[in-house]
């Protein structure tokens, strides 16, 4: 088992979009299971990654890593800076669940290419072996193709989980962007429908949340990997609370959003 899900509990997770080695040891001395850097939408390039996973290792969260695309470089260059998660988005069938696989495992099982410059401080005895066994791979259903296809993704030897994320899942179903979607609404029903996928394929159903009560409905309904917000937005809600309390309703109330 990866070390991300040694276990059939609950993960907790938060998202860091903003490029920052204190903010990401802030979010993991805030107690959360791991923590994810977004290098696809956030602000994160690889020179800021690497002190943001050294200023994590101080803590007790697992690094996580959103790489930009399904690409060796950007799988390879992340786990080799210390990620022991990659999500990867935008898969669409099992071929391209089997190419990422394959990018972020050493040989026999991949085609990784030696050189863990940072990894190999993080792991006692860090062999290849250990490596593949350590390292989990987080496939992204996001899109019509990878809705059609989830059964024979999650079905690729080496995916260890499915992270859902419910706005692209919408907008390519010709429907509103919605990170809390209405219950009973065409977004509910395909998240609910790749969440008994996951459990029937036996891989670990993991999706983005935005706030407390979307988090809980996702977890009630089975998910297990919950991201339960991001840093800009974590920031920018308590900023905009405070001035609500201190200056009443004059304060604008900014759009929810899963970033900032």
């Amino acid at each position: 088992m990866s070390a991300l899900f040694d276990d059939d509990r609950v993960t907790l997770g938060a998202w860091c979009g903003i490029p920052s080695p204190f903010t990401a040891e802030l979010m993991g001395r805030s107690g959360f299971d791991w923590v994810c850097f977004d290098m696809q939408h956030g602000l994160i390039g690889y020179d800021v990654l690497v002190p943001m996973l050294q200023a994590l290792a101080q803590t007790a969260a697992k690094p996580v890593v959103r790489v930009p695309w399904n690409a060796p470089d950007h799988i390879m260059k992340a786990l080799d800076a210390g990620a022991v998660g990659i999500v990867v988005p935008m898969i669409n069938d099992a071929a391209e669940a089997e190419q990422a696989v394959a990018w972020a495992k050493y040989p026999p099982r991949g085609v990784r290419s030696w050189g863990p410059t940072r990894a190999s401080f993080l792991l006692d005895g860090y062999n290849a072996e250990r490596a593949n066994r350590h390292t989990s791979l987080i496939a992204m259903i996001e899109t019509p193709e990878g809705v059609r296809n989830m059964d024979a993704i999650m079905q690729v030897d080496g995916v260890d989980a499915i992270y859902v994320g419910p706005s692209d899942l919408g907008l390519g179903h010709g429907l509103e962007p919605n990170q809390a979607p209405p219950q009973g609404s065409e977004n509910e029903r395909l998240i609910l429908e790749i969440v008994k996928a996951c459990q029937r394929n036996h891989v670990v159903p993991g999706i983005h949340t935005g706030d407390i009560q979307t988090a809980q409905r996702w977890i009630d309904a089975g998910y297990r990997m919950i991201t339960a917000g991001s840093d800009g937005a974590m920031l920018r809600g308590e900023a905009t609370s405070r001035l609500k309390a201190l200056r009443g309703s004059s304060t604008p109330t900014p759009s929810a959003g899963q970033y900032a």
